[in-house]
């Protein structure tokens, strides 16, 4: 199984790729969103979109100390990398995840989300990172 998982590492990285920021484009600072007041006004104005941390569909609960806040960008790629790794369970190549959030001062909007998807029975796994701000 660490062969086939080693062989859908060219799809991981376009998945990785797709989330990442233009290098070229200046980044947005949301370090003055410190409240989730703020933030759901960003939300009302399309700046940002409400996310489940742990997602859902990968078994994360529906509760407040779960949602987050991210630009748009950053939940399409959250939503991509969970797709794969939905299927990536389903095919028994990962059966522990840990999402770690990176964030900045007292911001509620992280500046990273670190995915770290592993197998108890295989070496390595699948590692990716969304770069926000």
């Amino acid at each position: 199984m660490v062969h086939r998982l080693a062989s859908l590492l060219p799809l991981l990285l376009a998945a990785i790729i797709v989330g990442a920021p233009d290098p070229a484009a200046a980044k947005p600072d949301f370090a003055h969103v410190t409240t989730r007041e703020k933030a759901e006004a960003l939300v009302a104005t399309g700046a940002l979109v409400r996310i489940y941390l742990f997602p859902i569909r990968l078994g994360g609960p529906r509760r407040k100390a779960n949602i987050s806040y991210v630009p748009p960008e950053a939940g399409a790629a959250l939503d991509q990398i969970s797709g794969t790794l939905q299927r990536f369970t389903r095919e028994g190549l990962v059966d522990q995840l840990r999402i770690i959030p990176e964030y900045r001062g007292t911001s509620f909007v992280p500046t990273r989300i670190n995915m770290h998807a592993t197998h108890s029975g295989q070496e390595g796994g699948f590692h990716p990172s969304i770069a926000i701000w």
